[in-house]
């Protein structure tokens, strides 16, 4: 089975942001340009899905980012590739499958069978530790700390067909404004939540996001397939960034070939 190449990943997170990303080496001036970092990629990723299910919805994506990244939005990003990926835990699930169960956080968790997984940089990362991600290693019972694995690629179509036949949302409806994923990927990937792009190589592919979410935080729709992390309307900016970093935090991308 044929590697995924760097250059096809570069495609594939430019398809999650919907914005075109380069590595830093091509930027002669790194200062002038807009970082795609572990941090950032969350809220820069979930940005044309939320503006979707929430019409007019504009301080979560733009006032939550750095470094004026709403006025990148037409522009580019740069990703340094080191302090982005994290490719000891990567992990290729293209090749095996099983039906033995396991979980993460006390949840069902089916693994991510067909994907090839690039994991993001994330051990350190935030000041409560790395108890959340649970132990490095094959595995099939939670550990106490760990939070569930949710998906999410935020397609337009796949905004619109959630909405469309599971939900309305929105401030004022039942599941309420937020941030939505799914902790089933065969899910995310037939309702269309992966993006899907063609690779200057010739080759079709998907991307999509892995989460893991605070189970203390979510919301649990009444279909059991999606899971919200409420943001309330009048939330200041800034309450909005920390919610979104207790809540949830993406920590891979998975990519398969069409």
């Amino acid at each position: 089975m044929s590697e995924i190449s760097r250059e096809v990943l570069l495609e594939g997170l430019s398809a999650l942001t919907g914005i075109t990303v380069k590595p830093h080496t091509e930027f002669q001036e790194v200062s002038t340009a807009v970082e795609l970092t572990v941090e950032n990629v969350l809220h820069v990723v979930f940005k044309t899905w939320l503006e979707f299910v929430v019409p007019g919805l504009t301080s979560l994506m733009s006032q939550l980012s750095v470094k004026s990244e709403v006025s990148s939005f037409q522009r580019e990003f740069f990703v340094d590739m080191d302090k982005f990926f994290d490719p000891k835990f990567d992990y290729d699930f293209r090749s095996g499958t099983s039906s033995s169960e396991c979980s993460r956080g006390k949840e069902s968790y089916t693994r991510p069978w067909g994907w090839y997984r690039f994991a993001l940089k994330v051990l350190d990362k935030y000041p409560d530790g790395n108890a959340w991600l649970g132990p490095d290693g094959w595995r099939r019972h939670s550990v106490d700390g760990e939070w569930p694995v949710s998906f999410h690629g935020t397609s337009i179509e796949g905004a619109k067909t959630i909405t469309g036949t599971h939900y309305r949302a929105g401030p004022r409806d039942e599941c309420g404004r937020g941030i939505y994923s799914t902790p089933d990927i065969s899910i995310a990937d037939k309702y269309a939540m992966a993006k899907k792009f063609t690779s200057k190589n010739g080759k079709t592919y998907k991307v999509i996001m892995q989460n893991r979410i605070n189970p203390k935080k979510r919301v649990i729709t009444k279909t059991k397939d999606y899971w919200l992390i409420p943001v309330p309307q009048e939330t200041s900016p800034e309450k909005e960034r920390k919610i979104v970093e207790r809540s949830i935090r993406p920590y891979g991308i998975l990519i398969k070939e069409d």
